[in-house]
């Protein structure tokens, strides 16, 4: 990015990012990360509770996306000792920073989807 007519870049552990923007895209940025964050925003959840809140995304892709979200320290993974083996998804404090910003972006597309589709249920 170019401040005052220099070039700056952001420097987060071993990523170089060129703008804000970069920085924030590489932690939400995809399809599922934000849809993930949504459904944590207010709640822990199960794997299985989470997968049918998102039913169009694979077991595989979910697993992918809670560990790229738990290793960017946004979501928290707490297994319990129990049989059979319970794990708990939920977000860490600053995963919470980012319920403002998934509601923004919620907000906008549901504006958007109002103004320009409609709300149809599913039978």
């Amino acid at each position: 990015m170019i401040i005052k007519g220099k070039e700056y870049v952001y420097k987060i552990h071993q990523n170089t990012y060129h703008c804000a923007m970069d920085v924030t895209m590489d932690y939400i940025g995809g399809k599922w990360k934000t849809i993930v964050l949504w459904y944590l925003r207010d709640k822990t959840l199960r794997f299985g509770e989470l997968k049918k809140q998102i039913p169009d995304i694979t077991e595989k892709m979910l697993s992918l996306q809670l560990k790229k979200l738990e290793e960017d320290g946004l979501v928290k993974r707490e297994v319990f000792a129990e049989v059979p083996l319970r794990v708990e998804y939920s977000l860490t404090e600053f995963g919470k920073s980012l319920k403002p910003v998934v509601e923004a972006i919620a907000k906008w597309g549901r504006a958007l989807g109002e103004t320009e589709g409609k709300l149809v249920e599913l039978k």
